[in-house]
């Protein structure tokens, strides 16, 4: 974990209540499936933000606009050249070497972002991933021409049948089952993977933080080896610990 101050760069609206934030300066150490906490000015706590990409002197962070007056709204509205104080490379990211040939990355909505860092990550490595990503419509898609530039298989699905297939997610799979994969999306999505794919694999898992680091406990999950911290035990985690709630 490095807390920093980080400059905006560039802001950009992906889509209608989807956002793209590049931030520069010192980002210290990252991997694909951690996440960031950013302060914003006016509010208490926090936002932890999932990690579209990052380097050595700049972390792109995505998120959706919850709202007027939410940080994540007044976040949508800095300007190019507005400081942030920022923790970064917290929790535990996805496991690359557990990865196998040809793993398949399921991603949902806001969830697509981290998925993208680690389909980079790993074709950096010499895998080609199967990425498959969800989506309610066409107007909800973006990041597919930041996959198609990285050369991975990409396939798509929206819920209303208005871009790729018809369908959720788990409707791209086939007959072909992955032998590893990694998810990252809303909950239903996770539960519907694991039960159509099993336990081969690795999720990220949202959850209300207070701190962001472990000290607060506010966002235990259940699993097999006693409670998790999601952000700091997390929120990457293997599908077989899961304890699901109800």
């Amino acid at each position: 974990m490095k807390e920093c101050v980080l400059t905006a760069d560039k802001i950009t609206a992906l889509t209608s209540d989807i956002y793209e934030m590049t931030l520069r300066g010192d980002v210290g150490a990252n991997r694909p499936g951690q996440f960031a906490n950013i302060s914003v000015p006016g509010k208490y706590l926090r936002r932890p933000i999932s990690v579209a990409d990052f380097g050595g002197d700049y972390i792109t962070l995505v998120f959706r606009n919850t709202g007027a007056g939410t940080g994540t709204d007044i976040m949508s509205r800095a300007e190019v050249g507005d400081t942030f104080d920022v923790l970064t490379g917290l929790g535990n990211g996805y496991n690359l070497l557990a990865s196998g040939k040809n793993p398949w990355l399921f991603g949902g909505g806001v969830g697509t972002p981290p998925i993208y860092a680690l389909a980079k990550a790993l074709t950096e490595m010499g895998i080609k991933p199967t990425v498959a990503l969800g989506f309610n419509s066409k107007s909800d898609i973006f990041y597919l021409d930041r996959f198609r530039a990285l050369g991975t298989e990409l396939l798509v699905a929206t819920v209303d049948g208005s871009y790729g297939q018809r369908g959720f997610v788990t409707s791209l799979i086939g007959s072909s089952v992955p032998s590893y994969y990694y998810a990252c999306g809303p909950l239903p999505m996770l539960r519907a993977v694991k039960s159509t794919v099993g336990d081969v694999g690795e999720m990220s898992f949202e959850e209300r933080m207070g701190c962001g680091f472990g000290v607060c406990v506010g966002c235990t999950w259940n699993t097999k080896s006693g409670a998790r911290r999601v952000c700091r035990d997390g929120p990457v985690f293997k599908t077989g610990e899961i304890i699901w709630k109800d």
